[in-house]
């Protein structure tokens, strides 16, 4: 009990720590009460309202120490009850921002990102729980790598999260005999998160950066060859784990036809009709109209409206053979709508101290920077806030396209170490990416017990990823 009293406090002071203004160097004689004094300006509006004051990130702090102490301390408290803490600890945020700030054009921003995050999750999830795959093989460690590799191939054509969900079910069976914790978090390694980072439809985060004027394929370009390696490695410790699973010896050998079964695929022309309705955006397709000032678009709309669709006309049977049900997606989108709400200030005060300091920071550092924070706050405006820093060291505008494009033909490095950062580092934690959520959910309703918050980072994610993410640096942008 000590122990994880320490871990607690520790984490704590770490967020905390990274939240402060020395959190990139620099000279320690200017207090934070100077930064918090200073206004940003506001996309939308481009009215400036002042920063907010240090103390409101407790709430965020708080909403992800309870994440990560509630299902081991307090269990039969946090299942009932984590949807009114999630609530309100982001009600505590809101008033902070309407009482105080003056600011609803920040909150109106983060709950239009929400209502993007949580239709594109929650679109994906029905579709693909309307699909049935089932791979009759034998889970060899050959056989479960050949299945992340195709996982990790896919999810830059439907997403890391669409990838997640079609393939999580049939890979559970496929391993029946012998799934440990261990096989369900490399899942979440390569196929929830760095498997997607050659395309913008792989990753949220890149699909911003498309969004904003960055080329479709600048990302395979510029990353495949750091994308290629990293994933071979991952593949390679995980056979090397696999290898000693010797499976369940009490049950009788099973004949396999080696054949794989498919059903649904009217569920697939929903997963093509999600994927193209990501284009449908103002920022891409000028004819698109903006429904502003409402939170949300055309693109937004379709997708609730497949979700709906999807699970009325869905197949019974699949759903059945599935285990479908709304509990994952219930989670992730009560805990995810506290998570966006109180990371507000943090994202507000981290952007400030990186534009103030963006003369200083190195390739390095992004990398480094936009990584730590990616696996504990949402990655896509981690990315947008460190690249927009990037692009001030050449007094560039991140909302002017050309502006964009020029920066990426001038100094690609910066852009190529925050694109990487922003995906690779998603699966640090389990709230670093939305599929990770959704993926352990499902897994512990099929009666997998996954390790809590902190044993997945201690005994799995700092320990198999912080080396391989250390050596990228190193070669790469060192």
């Amino acid at each position: 009990m000590s122990r994880n009293k320490i871990i607690l406090i520790a984490l704590s002071f770490c967020i905390i720590f990274i939240l402060g203004e020395n959190v990139f160097g620099g000279n320690n004689d200017i207090a934070i009460k100077d930064t918090v004094t200073k206004v940003i300006l506001s996309e939308e509006t481009g009215e400036e309202h002042e920063l907010p004051e240090l103390f409101i990130v407790i709430p965020f702090i708080t909403l992800l120490l309870m994440i990560a102490t509630g299902p081991i301390f307090y269990h039969h408290f946090w299942v009932h009850h984590y949807p009114k803490v999630a609530i309100a600890l982001g009600i505590v945020t809101v008033v902070y921002y309407l009482a105080v700030l003056n600011d609803p054009h920040s909150l109106l921003h983060s709950l239009a990102e929400y209502l993007s995050f949580i239709a594109l999750l929650g679109s994906l999830f029905v579709a693909a729980g309307g699909i049935f795959v089932r791979v009759n093989k034998k889970a060899t460690p050959f056989v479960n790598v050949l299945f992340l590799l195709f996982g990790a191939l896919i999810s830059n054509v439907i997403g890391t999260t669409g990838a997640s969900m079609l393939l999580i079910r049939p890979y559970i069976i496929m391993n029946r005999n012998r799934i440990k914790p261990y096989h369900i978090i490399f899942f979440i390694f390569i196929v929830s998160n760095i498997g997607g980072a050659l395309t913008p439809i792989g990753d949220p985060p890149l699909f911003l950066g498309f969004l904003r004027g960055v080329p479709f394929f600048w990302v395979f370009g510029n990353v495949w060859y750091i994308w290629l390696p990293t994933l071979i490695l991952l593949l390679f410790v995980f056979y090397v784990f696999d290898s000693f699973n010797k499976g369940n010896n009490n049950n009788q050998e099973e004949e396999f036809t080696g054949k794989i079964e498919f059903k649904g695929m009217k569920n697939v022309g929903y997963l093509v009709i999600i994927i193209l309705s990501v284009f449908i955006d103002p920022n891409v397709f000028s004819w698109v109209p903006s429904l502003a000032p409402l939170p949300f678009g055309i693109r937004e709309i379709i997708m609730f409206s497949v979700m709906f669709f999807a699970f009325k006309g869905a197949d019974q049977e699949i759903l059945k053979a599935n285990e479908f049900d709304f509990e994952p997606i219930k989670e992730v989108a009560y805990l995810f709508i506290g998570i966006f709400i109180t990371m507000i200030p943090a994202l507000q005060l981290i952007a400030n101290v990186a534009t103030e300091r963006a003369d200083i920071l190195t390739a390095g550092v992004f990398y480094w920077a936009t990584g730590a924070l990616s696996g504990f706050l949402d990655n896509a405006p981690t990315y947008l806030n460190f690249l927009s820093a990037a692009m001030g060291k050449y007094s560039l505008d991140i909302n002017v396209k050309a502006d964009v494009l020029e920066f990426v033909q001038h100094d690609i490095i910066y852009l190529r170490a925050i694109s990487v950062a922003a995906v690779f580092f998603g699966a640090m934690t389990y709230i670093g990416n939305g599929p990770n959520f959704m993926v352990k959910s499902i897994c512990e309703r099929a009666g997998i017990k996954m390790p809590s918050f902190f044993s997945y980072m201690f005994k799995y994610s700092i320990p198999i990823l912080i080396p391989i993410f250390i050596i990228v640096w190193a070669i790469f942008f060192r």
